[in-house]
């Protein structure tokens, strides 16, 4: 089964990150939370922290570049098949470290994504 992590959850329904956790239940894609206050986004929890997770097929960053750093370590750790950064959350820095650890990284926005059925 695929399985997305969703980085800056947010309990804000008109957040994208919130939007994204909501369409990829939709799509029946088993999905992980965190944020930075704990709540829930229809059946999903949203987690605090760094939770252990295995087997993540791909992991959607809606944080802003200054505060992804606290999780490059993290997101290399899950060893996700690809990490997507919709418009906002650009990182080329970071791009480069997961690419060296053969991470595809893609300025992409899960919604858009999702919706074309091309995720």
């Amino acid at each position: 089964m695929r399985k997305t992590v969703v980085i800056g959850a947010s309990l804000k329904e008109e957040r994208y990150s919130n939007q994204c956790v909501r369409l990829l239940r939709k799509h029946q894609i088993e999905t992980i939370a965190i944020g930075n206050r704990e709540g829930t986004i229809e059946d999903v929890e949203i987690q605090i922290g760094k939770p252990c997770e295995s087997k993540v097929e791909t992991i959607a960053v809606y944080l802003a570049p200054k505060n992804q750093a606290a999780y490059y370590d993290y997101i290399i750790g899950l060893k996700p098949e690809r990490v997507l950064f919709p418009p906002g959350t650009e990182n080329p820095e970071f791009y480069k470290k997961a690419n060296a650890l053969g991470i595809e990284t893609e300025e992409a926005c899960p919604l858009v994504l999702l919706n074309t059925g091309t995720y």
